[in-house]
């Protein structure tokens, strides 16, 4: 019997964004590979994120070393996005003072 070799496509998929998800799932290419760099085995991944299957997460494992400059390149540019979007937040939403308004409107409920 021989044992048919085929190419199984990546399970990543790009939201409306432009935000690359493993397969179905919420979980972005971000997370799972930030996750990987942190020291976490693909079982310890697929454990943290019930909704991703484990030979997912071995296929963007795999995936990310072998196109390691071309997924930093993107995770880079997502990190840069983020980094603005934060700014333009933090303008328009002053963060000083928010716990003390909290806690100011805590107190009169």
């Amino acid at each position: 019997m021989t044992l048919a070799i085929s190419d199984e496509p990546v399970p990543l998929q790009a939201d409306p964004d432009g935000v690359l998800r493993v397969a179905n799932t919420n979980v972005t290419l971000d997370t799972v590979i930030g996750a990987f760099l942190d020291g976490a085995s693909a079982e310890e991944i697929a454990y943290q994120y019930p909704s991703l299957d484990l030979a997912d997460v071995y296929a963007v494992i795999g995936y990310y070393l072998r196109r390691r400059s071309d997924v930093d390149g993107y995770l880079q540019q997502r990190h840069q996005q983020a980094d603005a979007v934060r700014k333009q937040n933090e303008i328009l939403f002053d963060p000083t003072g928010v716990r003390e308004r909290l806690l100011a409107r805590r107190q009169t409920t």
